[in-house]
């Protein structure tokens, strides 16, 4: 129980404000990509993005002694992004902040001459999100491995307590960060498939994704968001259903009731060796090996 009570209440994923790339990609063939920032339109989206992430935090009466600890991107963006939406909360309710390399933007590859990458992502459309790598630059596939190994330092972090949290406070974890790097978290983080990671829809500027802690101690994104705002980001039905169950699952409980943990891998597996399996039939043609190492 103590364990549950210093776990972060709350996961929250932020996209970065509306920046001078998103635009003008032109902006790309002048300036380095970690160096373009917002617009005047992405600071009023950082400035709303805080109130409604004080909004969501403080309408829960039940812990009204929360705290907050940030991470950043080191990109321009992200960080006034971090900047704006930071004037929404005191210092008092802030223990720290940390800029963190492992979730910044994707890297595309030095200067983007316009026509150039037109072409490169028509040619990533047809390879796949995931595994087309840009020239000069990373994948998809590339972030998932930098982010696994953010959130393997996030877990050390917490476990310990190297922010420094009181127990008696709930404590929100706030990621300030780009749409391929918080698509790419939450699908190292609920063990999606790459094919369902291709289904995802990219977040919005300064589109809040909340991840909170459900009943049994397991994290789910149905906790505070709806049905149709999960369905609007590209999760399936059978994810969704997931996403529920987590709501209320036990912390480490297996979902095996969920279609998507084994069908997507399996052509309708039996329940059971009695359900018309003649595993006579099936192995009867095989050499099986004595050596299963």
């Amino acid at each position: 129980m103590h364990q549950h009570k210093v776990l972060p209440k709350r996961i929250i994923l932020v996209r970065h404000g509306e920046s001078h790339g998103n635009l003008d990609t032109a902006a790309y063939t002048t300036t380095p990509d970690h160096k373009i920032d917002l617009t005047p339109t992405g600071i009023a989206q950082a400035q709303n993005a805080g109130a409604c992430i004080r909004a969501a935090i403080a309408s829960d009466s039940s812990s009204p002694n929360w705290r907050l600890y940030f991470y950043v991107s080191p990109y321009a963006r992200a960080r006034s992004t971090l900047r704006e939406l930071g004037r929404s909360f005191s210092r008092a309710r802030v223990i720290g902040v940390r800029e963190e390399c492992r979730i910044r933007e994707q890297d595309f590859g030095n200067f983007q001459e316009r026509e150039r990458m037109d072409s490169i992502m028509e040619t990533r459309l047809r390879y796949g999100r995931f595994y087309y790598r840009f020239p000069e630059g990373e994948s998809a596939a590339d972030v998932f491995d930098r982010v696994s190994s953010f959130l393997e330092s996030l877990w050390r972090d917490i476990d310990m307590n190297r922010l420094n949290q009181d127990p008696s406070h709930d404590l929100n974890l706030i990621i300030v960060t780009h749409g391929l790097a918080s698509r790419v978290f939450l699908m190292r983080w609920f063990k999606w498939t790459v094919e369902q990671f291709e289904l995802l829809s990219n977040p919005a500027n300064c589109e809040i994704r909340i991840m909170q802690l459900g009943a049994g101690g397991e994290y789910s994104l149905a906790v505070h968001h709806t049905e149709e705002e999960l369905l609007q980001w590209g999760l399936s039905l059978e994810m969704i259903a997931d996403q529920k169950w987590r709501a209320q699952a036990n912390k480490g409980a297996w979902n095996d009731q969920v279609p998507v943990c084994l069908n997507a891998f399996f052509d309708n597996l039996p329940d059971s060796d009695d359900d018309n399996v003649d595993l006579n039939e099936v192995t009867g043609s095989l050499t099986i090996s004595s050596n299963c190492s």
